[in-house]
């Protein structure tokens, strides 16, 4: 059987919050999702979006206990341990943060064989010496996100959604099968948001690469994610078709917050047909008011 993309299991996580005060971030937070899937993680600021993303790269630790988080077959982490090896388990994650995380004063080509370090010898790693079939890779890449004209140009001189959707070359040329998006359009522009939720569509589709964004926007979400998974205070309160949300349900989600997410409570949801619908499966829905 072929492994599940990301598997995660009963994850919870708390913080010292105000005045030593432990608050949690995550509860018990329980799904699958399978290779070749794309999935938007939507809820209100706070929800703890940012925090589960950084749990499935290993870049946090969640609670001990039962918590397990694996990416493509190989353990991140368990019982609030990551894993020894979990470096290289990074190779197969690429992971697009809300802030780009590009060198500014360096050329946006040699952002995106940044992506290549993972699996290039030290000798060569240390002084950034990439050979001409790596170059050609790394401009194809950018050539699938329509950035080929900005490869010499300093990433500093780029709008964000070019950074964006060099940040997505830079996880192309890593080869990475699963790519994270941590709100990767929060701070885009309505066409710049399009461009960069096209890239990733396009890679999904194209690649078979398992994509999982986390998404402010909840249009954006249900025109190019076929699946959604909500989390409200830390607790899984959604996992089912992004086609079958209603404004209830968001509401309920959201709560004062749901115009920040583009809607309010009269609006009607922007339910754009799926080209490829999602399949019946048995995926558990939980109760939006749960």
């Amino acid at each position: 059987m072929v492994a599940a993309a990301i598997a995660i299991s009963q994850v919870s996580k708390h913080f010292r919050g105000n005045r030593g005060r432990r608050c949690k971030a995550l509860d018990a937070v329980s799904f699958t999702i399978q290779p070749g899937e794309m999935v938007a993680l939507i809820g209100a600021s706070g929800s703890g979006k940012s925090t589960l993303m950084r749990h499935i790269s290993g870049l946090v630790n969640g609670d001990a206990g039962d918590g397990e988080i694996v990416v493509g077959g190989r353990c991140v982490q368990h019982s609030g341990r990551v894993a020894r090896d979990v470096r290289s388990i990074r190779t197969g994650i690429g992971f697009v943060f809300q802030q780009f995380n590009l060198v500014g004063r360096m050329s946006v080509l040699t952002n995106v064989l940044a992506g290549m370090l993972g699996r290039t010898p030290t000798w060569r790693a240390l002084p950034g010496w990439f050979t001409l079939a790596e170059r050609r890779l790394a401009m194809e890449a950018l050539a699938r996100v329509g950035m080929a004209d900005c490869a010499t140009q300093r990433a500093s001189t780029l709008s964000g959604g070019q950074q964006q959707r060099a940040a997505i070359a830079r996880a192309l040329v890593q080869r990475a099968q699963v790519i994270l998006g941590d709100e990767p359009i929060a701070s885009l522009d309505p066409e710049s948001c399009r461009k960069v939720m096209q890239s990733l569509a396009r890679i999904n589709r194209e690649d078979g690469v398992t994509v999982l964004v986390s998404l402010h926007q909840v249009d954006f979400a249900i025109r190019y994610c076929p699946r959604v998974i909500a989390l409200s205070h830390g607790r899984l309160v959604y996992d089912g078709p992004s086609n079958t949300l209603t404004p209830a349900m968001l509401q309920t989600i959201y709560g004062a917050q749901l115009e920040e997410a583009g809607l309010d409570e009269e609006s009607a949801l922007i339910a754009v047909p799926l080209t490829q619908p999602p399949a019946a499966s048995d995926r558990h829905l939980v109760s939006a008011s749960s």
